[in-house]
């Protein structure tokens, strides 16, 4: 028996989805040629915009903007499709048919018990070169002037000279 609620629910998910879904070119042509009066949003359900075009068809703005946004209307039509796709399936409680993994999940990681093969046998292996540690290479130290500190007798950090408690514990400082 299956765990879904439904017999088939990715059938389900598929008629529901080509119900609600949009076209790009619809929404492109809308905001073309539609985009003063502001058509193109009550297309993607964004009403208050759509009503905010209405109210200022008559000063020209919003066929300038429309013509702008018909360059951008590819994206948010996909946009919605996914909000669309996403809202469908958690409601059927399936994943989304045809999405990968999730974005938080593992994607280049072996799974757990396979070795990873190391170096090509027969090839030169990288070895960093070694970092020079002679006191020649570095400039002799100039003595700065030490601020009094306080030592904590718990973790023994050195805190600012008076201060009540302790930076790194917590603890009181005597």
């Amino acid at each position: 028996m299956s765990t879904y609620a439904y017999p088939n629910p990715q059938a389900i998910f598929y008629q529901q989805y080509n119900m609600a879904r949009r076209d790009e070119v619809v929404g492109i042509l809308l905001a073309l040629f539609l985009g003063d009066f502001g058509v193109h949003h009550f297309y993607l359900r964004r009403t208050g915009l759509g009503i905010l075009y209405l109210c200022f068809f008559w000063t020209g703005i919003p066929a300038i903007l429309g013509f702008i946004e018909c360059f951008f209307m590819p994206g948010r039509v996909r946009e919605f499709n996914a909000i669309q796709a996403a809202a469908i399936a958690a409601t059927l409680g399936i994943p989304v048919p045809g999405w990968g993994p999730g974005v938080n999940g593992p994607i280049n990681v072996p799974p757990t018990g396979v070795v990873v093969p190391g170096p090509v046998e027969g090839e030169a292996a990288y070895i960093p070169p070694p970092m020079p540690v002679t006191a020649a290479t570095y400039p002799s130290a100039v003595p700065i002037g030490v601020a009094p500190t306080a030592t904590c007798s718990n973790c023994q950090r050195s805190n600012p000279l008076g201060a009540r408690f302790c930076s790194g514990c917590g603890g009181a400082l005597a």
